[in-house]
């Protein structure tokens, strides 16, 4: 796997950003949402996946062993990105542990997914100037017919 640096303090913003929307959670619900924490391997998983889509920056998943969401921009920084997953939120009912009609909520509920409790993520800028976002989380949620708390 490729040595990965995660540049402009985005660790540190990724992993925050994180804490603060599963602290909501908490907060709102009293289940209580452990914070992440960053795994270096899990972050290199991130870092080399991030670097091979450094080409066309196409959203495509890994497929890989880890929980993942991915999203594009520019400019886009970590904390855009993380709030941009978080937004789903609106479009997310707990009591039925659904998602509004044509609505996304998969990225949310990944981030909130109570047994993920480790996250490593990558921000890089791809050939065509876009920022390519993916972060990657342990052990993986979002199994279908289970809430994310």
């Amino acid at each position: 796997m490729a040595n990965y640096q995660v540049p402009d303090n985005s660790q540190h913003e990724f992993l925050e950003t994180h804490n603060e929307v599963r602290a909501n959670v908490t907060k709102e619900t009293n289940i209580y949402l452990p914070p992440l924490v960053w795994n270096h391997t899990v972050a290199s998983y991130a870092w080399s996946y991030a670097h091979n889509r450094s080409k066309d920056c196409d959203m495509v998943h890994s497929e890989g062993p880890y929980g993942e969401n991915l999203t594009e921009g520019n400019p886009f920084s970590a904390t855009d990105a993380v709030k941009f997953w978080a937004s789903e939120k609106s479009d997310y009912n707990y009591e039925h542990n659904s998602c509004a009609d044509g609505q996304v909520c998969g990225h949310y509920t990944q981030i909130v997914w109570k047994s993920s409790t480790q996250l490593g993520c990558a921000r890089l800028q791809c050939t065509n100037g876009m920022f390519f976002m993916i972060c990657n989380y342990y052990p993986p949620g979002n199994y279908g017919g289970e809430r994310p708390y």
